[in-house]
């Protein structure tokens, strides 16, 4: 059976340690390009995989009919870019998270994605993650009754990546903390609840701890190191609430903050049940029953999100399925965060 042809676009941190792995497990999918503009780095994915070419220009992809998907994971501002030319190109895409630096680049990508039929998936892994499915399924199943709210947090005292460099630099990457962790902990809470429609939304983003960048304490960096000389103008710390057709939203995130406690989980409010996810790990279930509180950890197998991701975008390609991850759906996503800043610029409540 002949495989399917793809290319990686982008060797850094994210394909390396999940797009490149999951595309060599899978037995339907082959490597044909590594493309980075720092073409050392395409070279040692050659290297390091033992199999197909490394180029610095995705253009010579285009026009290559033996390929038939591709993998984003350049940075934010390539996004919308990439994305669209590929389509246009006839090649179906999974671009890593967020899809685009703005809601208006986000909707662009949509409307070429409808124009050409090509699948145009958005990396918001989580929605193949075990336990946040089955969390899905016991909403679904009424398990925790009306689910009225949900609190988010997502807070590190001195997390800042790569000070002065792409993450920091709003041109590059559109924003900061929100954008680039909360992107992941908004869509859980949306797709755990059926993709709500947002009705308001007020938020507050806040530039603080790493302005000051020669004063800037911290433990470690893993995009770093920083460059002094490069720019800082993203938000470190944010806070919203939004309104929604069916639970409320309140969320609190940092990259950076004074407190030295980390916060990376989810509360699901039901009025007969209440679950704390810690992302990326366990969650625990709160009920009553007979006159006694219960406190319950479940217990499963569990299977790699990104492995998941990757298979399923290939299969979706040869069958047509609409995956959870499709544009259509994930770009709520986009226009929830762009209201944020938005909101936060006007101060004012957006309504949607």
């Amino acid at each position: 059976m002949t495989k399917m042809k793809v290319a990686v676009i982008g060797c850094g941190t994210i394909a390396n340690a999940s797009h490149i792995p999951a595309y060599l497990k899978n037995p339907d999918a082959e490597i044909k390009y590594f493309c980075d503009i720092d073409l050392g780095k395409a070279e040692k994915a050659v290297k390091d995989y033992e199999c197909g070419t490394a180029i610095a220009d995705y253009h010579e992809i285009l026009n290559d009919p033996e390929v038939e998907a591709v993998s984003i994971c350049a940075p934010n501002n390539a996004h919308s870019i990439l994305a669209i030319d590929f389509l246009r190109a006839g090649k179906n895409v999974l671009c890593e998270k967020p899809a685009a630096r703005t809601y208006a680049e986000a909707l662009e990508m949509q409307k070429v994605q409808h124009e050409t039929g090509k699948v145009l998936n958005i990396g918001v892994v989580n929605r193949f993650n075990t336990g946040v499915n089955i969390i899905k399924k016991m909403i679904e199943n009424g398990e925790l009754g009306e689910v009225y709210h949900i609190y988010v947090s997502f807070r590190s005292q001195r997390s800042i990546p790569g000070l002065g460099g792409a993450f920091t630099t709003k041109e590059i990457s559109g924003g900061g903390a929100l954008i680039d962790w909360g992107v992941h902990f908004l869509d859980i809470v949306m797709y755990c609840t059926g993709d709500p429609h947002p009705n308001t939304v007020t938020g507050q983003v806040y530039s603080k701890l790493g302005r000051d960048m020669q004063n800037y304490s911290y433990l470690s960096m893993w995009a770093g190191p920083p460059n002094y000389e490069g720019t800082y103008d993203v938000d470190d710390f944010v806070t919203a609430m939004i309104r929604t057709e069916g639970p409320t939203i309140t969320l609190n995130g940092a990259w950076a903050q004074n407190i030295g406690v980390e916060e990376m989980y989810i509360d699901f409010l039901g009025d007969k049940a209440g679950i704390r996810l810690q992302y990326g790990s366990e969650f625990k279930l709160y009920s009553a029953q007979n006159g006694a509180l219960l406190e319950t950890t479940p217990k499963f197998n569990t299977t790699d999100m990104f492995q998941n991701e990757i298979d399923a975008f290939i299969k979706c390609i040869k069958t047509g399925e609409k995956l959870p991850s499709h544009i259509d759906t994930v770009i709520i996503s986009s226009q929830i965060m762009q209201a944020i800043y938005d909101s936060s610029e006007g101060s004012s409540e957006i309504k949607l």
